[in-house]
């Protein structure tokens, strides 16, 4: 009889060791997880790529615009983005444009020539506009103007597409309204 008595003592405490292993590996855990820093907070891309096929149609509201001074007067950055804005492109950033090799009165840059974004942004800048095949790092379509630039005039309402493109559209941005 006495051998039952320290076997189910031992067994009593064996249990009672592997529940305070499991208890202190449960709250270690638990304080771990209490303790952890709040996830980073995480800035959503000013812009999303969007396909517009071949055919299809463009509109202000779907392109992203950033504008740069490029050796005009102070401020014609922020006032050429408020007229384009005015017609209906969507805000990126404004700021001073790296040397442009000399006095220039507008011009795009697009790594594509074709690119129906740079069309349409074009259509807004004048006469005196210029498409240059240079990237920029900032969002969207980036233009420079300059000492001779004029000023924002009334452009085309849509371009079409001559070939798959992929445009820098603002988040939440919609296709033009089908007029059928």
């Amino acid at each position: 009889m006495d051998g039952l008595d320290v076997k189910a003592g031992s067994r009593s405490a064996i249990t009672l060791g592997a529940l305070a292993v499991v208890f202190v590996a449960s709250a270690t855990w638990g304080w771990s997880r209490v303790t952890e820093p709040f996830p980073e907070k995480v800035e959503p891309a000013p812009c999303t790529d969007t396909l517009i096929a071949e055919g299809d149609d463009l509109a202000p509201p779907q392109v992203m615009v950033t504008v740069l001074n490029g050796g005009g007067a102070n401020g014609l950055a922020t006032k050429t983005m408020d007229r384009l804005i005015g017609f209906g492109f969507a805000q990126g950033e404004t700021g001073n444009a790296p040397d442009t090799g000399g006095p220039v009165a507008a011009q795009v840059w697009s790594a594509d020539p074709d690119d129906p974004a740079a069309i349409l942004l074009a259509s807004y800048l004048g006469d005196d506009v210029d498409i240059v095949d240079q990237p920029s790092g900032y969002p969207g379509v980036t233009i420079v103007v300059g000492k001779r630039f004029q000023g924002v005039v009334e452009g085309h309402p849509t371009v079409t597409a001559e070939k798959d493109a992929y445009v820098c559209t603002p988040p939440l941005s919609s296709q033009p309204e089908d007029p059928a």
